[in-house]
């Protein structure tokens, strides 16, 4: 499993924008097999938890997803533009003790950035999904999010207890350096 950040120059502007990204997200994680678990679309990057199955499915991810999403863009906003400043940055994780920190640094990417002040006011992540059970046919549940509770809205409930705690400022930092110089994310790095 896969901790990711696209960065882009300023993309979303309007509701639109963020429905074509999400539906061309959709279609590059159906057809390059990839499990999004928690994402977050920001103004000008996005984060995305995603487990591949295969060893390229990231990059593929991307590229599906860029391949639609900037003629879109520049055709709309009649630019010429490059929207991606580099190669995505990733991390892989280790998901027993990380994965759930993980999705909290994700959908509290908002609230980090003063746009809200709780992740249930945002509404491109995929918060709405994995705590308040709204319809998200993006997210495929992981299993360590699954095994939170036996019924999906005991386990909602449960995910959004974690977010009445901070992430503890060693996980922040941790996952900061991890995702900015490609290391794994795990429990020999505390």
């Amino acid at each position: 499993m896969r901790f990711n950040e696209g960065i882009i120059n300023r993309q979303f502007f309007y509701d639109e924008d963020y429905l074509v990204y999400l539906r061309h997200l959709k279609v590059a994680a159906d057809t390059f097999d990839c499990k999004i678990h928690a994402y977050v679309l920001m103004t000008n990057h996005v984060h995305i938890l995603v487990t591949p199955k295969t060893s390229d499915g990231i990059s593929l991810l991307f590229q599906g997803t860029g391949r639609h999403y900037v003629p879109y863009i520049n055709k709309t906003y009649v630019r010429q533009v490059s929207l991606w400043e580099g190669r995505h940055k990733s991390s892989v994780i280790e998901a027993d003790n990380f994965l759930l920190s993980c999705m909290r640094y994700i959908e509290l990417n908002p609230v980090r950035a003063n746009m809200v002040s709780h992740p249930a006011e945002y509404k491109w992540s995929s918060y709405a999904c994995n705590a308040q059970g709204v319809d998200n046919a993006i997210i495929n549940p992981h299993e360590l999010y699954l095994s939170l509770a036996a019924t999906a809205k005991n386990q909602q409930h449960a995910y959004r207890t974690l977010f009445d705690l901070s992430i503890n400022n060693n996980e922040l930092d941790l996952i900061r350096s991890s995702l900015q110089s490609g290391t794994p994310i795990g429990n020999d790095k505390l």
